[in-house]
C-alpha cells in the first residue's frame, strides 16, 4: 500500500464515517485512480468504521504538520 497526498485527496470528502466497502465505492463512484481502489482494498479490519483518512494512512498530514505562521496574514 503506498499513498500520496494526491491519493490521499480523493477521499477528502468521503462520507466519514465509512467501512472499507463504503470508501471503496465512494472511490469507483468519483472516478478516483486504481491505486486508491488498491489501497483501500489493502486496509485490514473489513467491518470496521475509519473515522477519517489518518485511521487508514496514519502518516497523512495534518494542520499540525504545517509552519503556519499567523503574523503574516
Amino acid at each position: 500500500m503506498y499513498w500520496t497526498l494526491e491519493l490521499a485527496s480523493y477521499l477528502a470528502d468521503a462520507p466519514w464515517p465509512a467501512t472499507k466497502d463504503e470508501l471503496i465505492d465512494y472511490a469507483i463512484r468519483t472516478g478516483a485512480p486504481l491505486e486508491v481502489v488498491e489501497n483501500l482494498q489493502e486496509v485490514e479490519d473489513e467491518d470496521e468504521n475509519f473515522e477519517s483518512i489518518i485511521e487508514i494512512w496514519p502518516d497523512y498530514p495534518s494542520e499540525d504538520d504545517y509552519l503556519w505562521n499567523e503574523d503574516e496574514y
